[in-house]
């Protein structure tokens, strides 16, 4: 029986599942976005997501844990730096997937995954001015 359990298999063992999210995020952190499938989006969503959040508490421990589960150093340095003080007044949906339709090869679903760019505080922040400016 499958109680709870809540994992996108993808047809792959758990290491290689475990070592392609990895991948993907990395990638997801470096470029802010990846073309893939729907279903390795939805996984990669997921698993951006808790890093994120785990990015925003900001301690070393919390380094440890993001660095355990990228396996890069550089995606990790990223999401600390750059990525996690970007959402800091989020409290989720840092991903965003746009569907694209069929691959022509295999018309497997095909999207990109995407970080949002701007926290609601910072567009939030941005509207005023814009109002400010057309009264003027």
């Amino acid at each position: 029986m499958r109680h709870r359990v809540d994992t996108f298999k993808i047809g792959r063992s758990g290491a290689h599942r475990r070592a392609m999210l990895a991948n993907m995020v990395s990638s997801l952190f470096a470029n802010g976005r990846i073309e893939t499938t729907v279903v390795k989006a939805k996984a990669a969503a997921s698993f951006a997501e808790r890093l994120i959040t785990i990015g925003k508490k900001g301690e070393i421990h919390h380094r440890r844990i993001a660095f355990s589960r990228l396996r890069n150093k550089e995606a990790v340095k990223t999401l600390f730096d750059e990525i996690a003080p970007r959402f800091a007044g989020r409290q989720g949906g840092y991903t965003r997937i746009f569907k694209l339709g069929q691959r022509r090869g295999d018309a497997a679903e095909t999207c990109i995954l995407m970080l949002v760019e701007a926290a609601p505080a910072e567009a939030a922040a941005k509207e005023p001015e814009k109002q400010e400016a057309k009264a003027e």
